[in-house]
């Protein structure tokens, strides 16, 4: 195994990471916790009354971001690390008001999930804020139907913009048609109407992930789902109870080791412990579609969350259409896919993916642009991206953008490039993966 495959270059104002490769990825591994799950557990254990256990939570920056939150606000958190945390619940309802501003850091899924959560709890007032990035994001889709509920919430820009004030109301059950499928927004409304007397339905265009749904649900919540119109219900007040919750490896950080084994020849991997609910599983069936040689086993269920291991092999890809209602099941997989492509035969579409122009970056021009660097042959379209496949790569300067998915799928490209490839502001990828380098040390073989 080399040592030099990527090395970590630091300086006081970024991480550069150099990757100089030739080899190919082998063995076992494991993956972090899987994020969406994380947020949640500590979320709903902060609201529940008695004791959250979490075994097996993200140690990213987002999820401390969560943490660190609701201790601002009056729950218990144990010291966060991997094999039991614990959360002292202090029921719902009963959260302190700050003396502080509370910090999302970087995480949009800290700040619209706990708006939701603030702006239902009466005569209180919280300020919200996050860094540069996170402030830039919109927060709209999410500030809309609170306000919809009663919430009073202000913000910049016509109230779509952190930093944000919020006073917390009484609020009101309502039926919210959603213009777009989005977990976050779904979550948010879900979490308001915990409190809300009487029912709080969210209907969206296609189905988003559930974590929340089956989470609440193991909390103690009175949830209903109709998957035939893509709705889920919450009869609030609720009563919540602290539970013992096992998060399974993250999907999306799977998917870097996935593609890599799927693209660099001579690869065999076995990714253990993979959550595979199936709002999740785009990118798996993207991979099949592509040719991918992919097996699961060891099937189970976990704390109410599917599992698998995946055996992944190199295999010649090919092109394939990735559009409609897989989007938004993949919809964090899209840069990684997109590097994918440019090792298949022939072209590969990617439409319907506008919501990743407002993620970290936009992740459609960071890819586009980078990847053009690097020699790759793609189109930027208003809504994703035109790949043609069979590209030989060099290596090249790049840029992360600070976008932990960005610099990360910029590195799985650099495996098959020719000569070495710089990625700057590589400190991105603490945000969800923060042994990323590591793991791709252990796998990697001369």
């Amino acid at each position: 195994m080399p040592t030099d495959v990527l090395t970590v270059c630091p300086s006081p104002t970024e991480t550069t990471w150099v990757i100089q490769s030739q080899g190919r990825l082998q063995g076992k591994t494991t993956i972090p916790g899987d994020k969406s799950i994380s947020h949640r557990a500590l979320m709903l254990g902060a609201l529940a009354s008695g004791e959250t256990t979490i075994q097996g939570l993200l140690l990213g920056e987002d999820p401390r971001s969560t943490a660190h939150c609701f201790r601002a606000i009056g729950a218990e958190i144990s010291e966060l690390n991997t094999e039991h945390v614990r959360v002292q619940g202090i029921g719902l309802g009963q959260l302190q008001e700050p003396t502080v501003v509370l910090d999302a850091g970087n995480s949009g899924t800290t700040l619209r999930l706990m708006l939701g959560i603030l702006a239902s709890h009466p005569d209180r007032l919280f300020t919200v804020t996050g860094d540069t990035s996170l402030c830039s994001r919109p927060m709209g889709r999410v500030i809309k139907p609170l306000q919809q509920m009663g919430a009073h919430i202000w913000g910049r820009q016509s109230d779509t913009l952190a930093p944000l004030a919020i006073r917390g109301q009484q609020l009101k059950p309502i039926h919210y048609h959603s213009p777009i499928a989005s977990a976050q927004v779904k979550s948010c409304i879900m979490f308001a109407g915990l409190m809300a007397e009487g029912q709080t339905t969210i209907t969206e265009p296609a189905l988003s992930r559930d974590h929340s749904e089956r989470m609440f649900a193991a909390f103690g919540a009175d949830i209903a789902i109709d998957p035939e119109t893509c709705s889920v219900t919450v009869t609030g007040p609720a009563q919540l109870q602290g539970q013992a919750i096992i998060v399974p490896g993250d999907i999306s950080s799977a998917a870097f080791w996935l593609v890599a084994a799927a693209i660099v020849p001579g690869s065999d991997v076995w990714i253990e412990n993979v959550g595979v609910n199936p709002t999740r599983t785009g990118i798996l069936e993207v991979l099949e579609q592509m040719g991918a040689k992919m097996t699961l086993a060891n099937q189970r269920t976990v704390a109410g969350e599917p599992v698998a291991d995946i055996h992944i092999q190199h295999s010649q890809l090919h092109g394939t259409v990735i559009e409609g209602a897989v989007i938004p099941r993949l919809v964090d997989e899209v840069p990684i896919l997109a590097v994918a492509a440019l090792f298949a035969q022939g072209p590969t579409t990617i439409r319907d993916a506008a919501e990743l122009r407002v993620k970290e970056s936009d992740r459609l021009t960071a890819m586009a642009t980078q990847l053009q660097k690097m020699g790759a042959n793609l189109t930027e379209q208003p809504d994703g991206l035109e790949i043609q496949g069979g590209a030989s790569l060099q290596g090249a300067e790049v840029e992360s953008f600070g976008d932990h998915r960005v610099g990360m799928s910029l590195a799985i490209a650099a495996l098959n490039a020719t000569g070495s490839t710089t990625i700057h502001r590589a400190e991105a990828a603490a945000i969800s993966y923060p042994n990323f380098v590591a793991t791709l040390q252990q796998l990697w073989q001369s």
